[in-house]
């Protein structure tokens, strides 16, 4: 046998795996192949959607389930032994294993990230087939890099959770797993985890307290919230497995007698030490309490939650959060300390297990020259609306232009109208009273929807007993209804709606933490119903946080306001949730009007140091325009792309192609035309992006190859008809008759119609025109079977871009 001959499976097979027994590895324990640890990056297409390719390591070894210690990248003979090491260490930075092997069949390079080899070993020691590290010494020297002695070695192994469906946690949620075993193990009492909204915290957190609490490191669990709905989605759904041994604190005498207790922080903190129903345990009753949502009130010093952590003070805390907050005053980090892992939701994007996005900015008149009103002009309700330049801060807050909130809800609503009416849409208020005026205007602006079903749109605020009964069916994928949600605050968080395509933004948002726990509405994929991306409608600038570096980097330390701003910045949950009931509340600078107005209780910018009501003016009164809307994407860099699409689509084909010759030697030597589509797409063109821009312009739609010669290169196009009829011209199909013929001339019109894409697909013989012209067997055979086929389609592809 010619090893040199041999597919990388057939080295891995006959080579490798061999060397891994002769090693002592079990390789039905301890050896995996072909590891897909990520999904793929979605690639979104206009109103369609692609996939980018999973990354998958050849072999990844375990020192038990769950616990991976190495990875090997295996690769053809003909290529040197060390061809595959890059590749192998980017996935060991991602699964976290310090020994990284490379293979060609003929030996290993081994790469050593743990640091825990002899002093003079190299950082990279080539090695013979039959040389391989046994178990045993890949083990020891990987706890002395997790810095585990023996006992914490046993603590650290804990079992996981196997309910027997076959559900293993993600790569992320094993390293976030893991880390945290092995940090509770060394003794470590606070811990933080941070991981992106949508990406599994309530599930790796039952696998944490599971893993401690079967081995009995853990014997009594408190866990931590401020919302019902995150206690009970909870309990019902991924801590369901603890079964009798769980129970949710509900008020009066608590029973002692269970091992797992959830709760409503609010539910056993009063207002006072004296009501304060945690008292009812003793000190050492938790040996583990964690802490979901943790930003929202641990970390700061004078808050209820830190009576309830200072006074179980002997357990081990566990903060989880997707957000951080970092200011002077209050610190996640000083708390709990740097996180143990973080996942963010640009790693999430990047791996396909989160929604990417694309953002349609508005800006409307008023917001940006400001209104002035006419000296002594009234509002609806009589009061003189106060001489002085209101502009977007105002809006909906202190002045409400009934005009503004009938163009956001015509808006929204031509939206939906042009993609989909059934879509679920959630739209951000400022408060309570925004959101029931855009009920109103987003029901009159729909009314044969709201005929349809009367929850086509309902208002979801903790004031509102009906629309709160409505939230699980908001947020259940199988049910219709509700379609558009308004709320102020009570959907911020804790809400997992999966089915989500839509989020606008019609509030004025400052706080990076409330920013982030909004955009994360939207990031879950459902692939059963189709959501894989969505879109963010901006109408008060709330997404230029998305250029602030703390969207999506590393938390920060410590948080500097500029002048004259407050330290604390608006909490993620200022306007409800403070009472353990979900209800809607004013800002902390603010009391409630009847009617749901708000005033200043500080005199603030009021003349004289009096309060200053919100103004209600007609639409009558004040008119409201649209100045400019633009549409942003996501790109491939996990930012969204601010250039022209023109120079940051050039940007993007010359990453890939350095010249105009080198790309067409790819696209000229592709077997299908849709591989270097998708490449390119992957790279970040959006294509429909491009062809809208040129149809708004008026031009033609243009082939792929067309846009990219164009747009990277500099170089006349030709429309597909062209193309199409350049072909034509040549005469090609003279050597066809009958039936052949009439197939390639078909294809010749779809390649016109519909481009390159479709007439590579050999389902196309299914559609009309070309099932007039017989079965899809019998066009095949007429052009000679299915490598005639092909070799026809390559034979006009070559005519088209000769």
């Amino acid at each position: 046998m010619d090893k040199h001959t041999l597919s990388e499976q057939d080295i891995s097979t006959k080579f490798i795996i061999p060397a891994l027994q002769q090693a002592g590895w079990d390789i039905q324990r301890q050896v995996r192949e072909q590891v897909t640890f990520t999904k793929g990056r979605v690639i979104v297409r206009g109103n369609l959607h692609t996939r980018g390719n999973g990354r998958r390591a050849d072999i990844v070894l375990y020192h038990q389930p769950h616990q991976p210690i190495a990875v090997i990248e295996v690769k053809k003979a003909t290529l040197a032994v060390g061809a595959g090491m890059q590749q192998a260490l980017d996935y060991a930075e991602s699964l976290q294993v310090p020994f990284v092997f490379s293979t060609n069949g003929c030996g290993f390079l081994f790469h050593d990230r743990s640091g825990t080899g002899a002093p003079t070993d190299t950082l990279e020691t080539a090695l013979a087939l039959d040389a391989f590290p046994d178990p045993d010494t890949l083990w020891r020297r990987w706890c002395l890099w997790r810095g585990l002695d023996a006992e914490q070695q046993a603590r650290a192994l804990a079992p996981y959770h196997d309910d027997g469906s076959g559900r293993a946690p993600r790569y992320y949620q094993l390293n976030a797993i893991n880390r945290t075993l092995e940090a509770v193990a060394r003794g470590q009492h606070r811990l933080l985890l941070v991981m992106a909204t949508g990406t599994g915290k309530t599930y790796t957190a039952f696998q944490i307290i599971w893993r401690l609490w079967k081995s009995g490191q853990k014997r009594r669990i408190l866990f931590l919230a401020d919302r019902n709905i995150l206690v009970d989605q909870t309990r019902t759904n991924d801590f369901k497995p603890f079964g009798a041994a769980m129970t949710k604190i509900t008020g009066g005498k608590i029973d002692k007698s269970y091992e797992v207790y959830l709760s409503l922080y609010q539910a056993v903190a009063g207002a006072d030490e004296a009501s304060d129903l945690y008292r009812q345990f003793s000190p050492e009753f938790f040996d583990l309490v964690v802490i979901d949502e943790c930003h929202r009130g641990s970390a700061a010093e004078d808050s209820a939650w830190r009576r309830i952590l200072d006074y179980f003070g002997s357990a081990t805390h566990i903060g989880l959060t997707a957000t951080p907050k970092e200011t002077h005053d209050i610190s996640s980090l000083g708390y709990f300390g740097e996180p143990v892992y973080s996942y963010s939701l640009k790693q999430g994007i990047a791996d396909g297990f989160l929604a990417p996005y694309k953002v349609v900015r508005f800006d409307l008149d008023r917001d940006l020259q400001g209104w002035r009103p006419p000296k002594g002009m009234r509002d609806q309700r009589g009061e003189v609306i106060e001489d002085r330049i209101y502009n977007l801060k105002d809006m909906d807050r202190s002045l409400v232009l009934e005009a503004r909130t009938l163009l956001v809800a015509r808006k929204l609503t031509e939206f939906l109208n042009a993609t989909d009416p059934m879509q679920k849409t959630i739209v951000f208020c400022s408060d309570i009273d925004h959101a029931e005026r855009m009920r109103q205007a987003l029901v009159n602006l729909n009314p044969e929807q709201v005929r349809r079903n009367r929850k086509y749109v309902m208002r979801i605020t903790g004031d509102d007993v009906e629309g709160k009964a409505e939230l699980d069916n908001f947020i259940d994928p199988e049910s219709d209804w509700p379609v558009i949600a308004t709320t102020s605050k009570l959907m911020t968080t804790g809400v997992d709606a999966q089915t989500c395509k839509l989020i606008v933004l019609d509030q004025h948002i400052q706080s990076m933490t409330e920013f982030k726990q909004i955009i994360g509405r939207g990031t879950r994929i459902n692939e059963d119903h189709g959501k894989f991306w969505f879109t963010i409608m901006d109408f008060k600038k709330a997404t230029e946080l998305f250029a602030d570096p703390a969207f999506d980097g590393e938390p920060v330390q410590v948080y500097t306001p500029g002048d004259g701003e407050s330290p604390v910045p608006p909490d993620a949950v200022e306007a409800e949730a403070q009472n353990g009931d979900d209800t809607d509340h004013p800002p902390s600078d603010q009391e409630a009007l009847p009617g749901g107005d708000f005033m200043t209780t500080d005199g603030g910018d009021a003349p004289n140091g009096g309060k200053r009501v919100k103004y209600v003016v007609s639409g009558s009164a004040v008119s409201v325009s649209v100045v400019s809307e633009r549409v942003q994407y996501y790109g491939p860099d996990g930012k969204l792309i601010t250039e022209s699409l023109r120079d940051y689509t050039r940007s993007c084909v010359h990453r890939q192609f350095a010249s105009l010759d080198d790309f067409l030697r790819r696209w000229n030597g592709a077997d299908q035309k849709k591989a270097v589509i998708d490449e390119l797409a992957a790279q970040g063109v959006i294509w429909e992006a491009l062809q809208e821009e040129l149809t708004a312009r008026g031009r033609p739609a243009l082939d792929p190859f067309d846009l990219v010669c164009h747009i990277a290169f500099d170089r006349p196009p030709l429309t597909r008809r062209e193309r199409a009829d350049s072909v034509r011209k040549r005469d090609l199909f003279a050597k066809y008759e009958g039936t052949a013929r009439q197939v390639l001339e078909a294809l010749l019109d779809k390649y016109a119609d519909a481009g390159i894409e479709p007439i590579e697909d050999r389902r196309i013989l299914t559609l009309d025109p070309f099932s007039r012209f017989g079965a899809p067997v019998e066009l095949m055979q007429a052009l000679g079977g299915k490598g005639g086929f092909e070799r026809a389609v390559r034979e006009l592809e070559a005519q088209l871009y000769a």
